[in-house]
This record gives C-alpha cells, structure tokens and sequence, in this order.
C-alpha cells in the first residue's frame, strides 16, 4: 500500500466518522473540494503556481479557523491550569489538520530525512526550548510554575497531533524545503529559506502580542535549524519539547497580566 492511500485511508475514514457524529457540515465540502482541486492542479505544470497559491490562501484560512462547517469540539473551557497564568481553552480542531493531510497528499517531499549527525542534531532539539523558554522567562511573559495538570494526556496529544506536526509540515516542510528548491544554486538561497518561514511563524502569533510574535520567531528559527539538520522529525521533537516544557513548568498559556 502507497503512502498516499495510507494517508488518503486515514482522511476518509476520520473526517467520515466526524460527519456521522455531527462534527463536521456540509459547508466544510467546499473547502475540502478546493483542496482538492489545488491537490489535482499541482500535477500540472501550467497551473502548478496557481495550485500552491490556492493552497496558501485555504492553509492561512483553516488555520485561522476562518471557513465554516467544521465543529471544533471545545474540550477545555476557559480553566485555569495555575494561579499565575490566564485561562486556557482548547479545541479537537477539524479545519487545521486538513492542511497537513494535503500537504501529505500531494508534496510528499515535505516528509525529508535530515542529514546531519545524531549529536548536532540532538544539541539543536535540545537547546531549542533552553532558548525559548528562557528569553520567554527574561520577557515576563512566563512564570515558573511547574506542575501536572489532570488534562495532561489530552492536551499532549493535541499539541503533538494537531498542532506541532501540522505547523512543521507547513512552515519547515512546504515552506522552507520549498523555497530552498525553488533559490537552488543562488547565494541567498539558504538564508531566505530559513528566515521567511521563521518570519511568517513569527507573524502567526502576533494576535497574542509583541511578545509572543518574538518568542515564536525566536522558536521557528530553531525549528528550521532543526529540520535543516534532522528533517521533520527533528522539527516536531524541538516544537513539541518547547509546547511541552512550557505547558508542565511555565505558566500556560501566558502569564496573567489583568
């Protein structure tokens, strides 16, 4: 069985299951019908900008949780998980996922293996969240608070599955390993690649403040560093260590300024 139709299998048979109980609407097939056609276009060469534009655009929508007919089944409801930080709520989001699904579909090449060796690799996975989480800390925009919350389980597999793994096949997988082809053989090529994703990373957080567009920067260009040494999996350990350290030892999701 191809990669493909495992991953085809997987999307037909979760986004069935959500349909039969409710989660998701009929407005949801337009666009998972435009996904779709961009998926289709990709194979052809003269619509093949047009595609991945098309793609962008639903990508920036889904993750925004822009387009409607997706139930986002609301798990956590405004709690507090520590006196220090503000309240959490937190979705089983259907919308996002898709974007890791095509990308799964139809750029396969976002799945690339790293190169480097095991200890650089280590060291970069290991600094990230030392980095992070401590510029977070100089910030103010964390306390120590470590803890155990009783939704930890939950929320671990969310973050791993529906937020770390969909934000690096997008932003270091499509978007990195995809301008790093497209400037093949040019000076800046390396450098571009590396710092328009981590930018536009940077930008996805900004609704949060200041802050928290630098600490995601600060993070996405780690992240990028990571998968330049290590491929994908070397990105989601150092996003998902940094997520993970700051949800069980930081206040979480921010520190509580009211």
């Amino acid at each position: 069985m191809s990669e493909r139709l495992v991953w085809l299998s997987l999307l037909a048979l979760g986004y069935g299951l959500a349909s039969w109980h409710g989660s998701l609407h009929l407005p949801a097939v337009a666009a998972i019908s435009l996904l779709l056609l961009a998926g289709l276009a990709t194979r052809l060469p003269r619509l093949r900008i047009a595609a991945h534009a098309l793609f962008m655009a639903l990508a920036l929508a889904l993750g925004a949780h822009w387009l409607p007919g997706f139930d986002n089944a609301r798990v956590l409801d405004a709690v507090f998980l520590d006196p220090e930080a503000s309240a959490f709520t937190m979705h089983l989001n259907m919308d996002k996922p898709l974007i890791g699904f095509w990308l799964l579909l139809a750029c396969p090449w976002t799945l690339k293996s790293g190169c480097g060796s095991l200890p650089k690799v280590a060291a970069l996975v290991l600094i990230t969240p030392v980095i992070v989480l401590g510029s977070g800390w100089a910030l103010d925009a964390v306390a120590w608070v470590p803890k155990w919350p009783a939704v930890f389980w939950v929320w671990a597999a969310n973050n791993l599955l529906l937020v770390c793994i969909v934000e690096e096949l997008f932003f270091r997988g499509y978007l990195q390993q995809g301008l790093s082809h497209l400037l093949a053989h040019r000076d800046a090529a390396a450098t571009v690649s590396l710092l328009v994703p981590t930018a536009l990373f940077g930008l996805s957080h900004v609704g949060a403040g200041w802050q928290w567009a630098l600490l995601a920067s600060i993070a996405g260009l780690g992240y990028g560093l990571c998968y330049r040494a290590g491929g994908l999996l070397a990105a989601v350990l150092a996003h998902f260590s940094v997520n993970l350290l700051h949800f069980l030892l930081f206040s979480y999701p921010r520190l509580h300024t009211g």
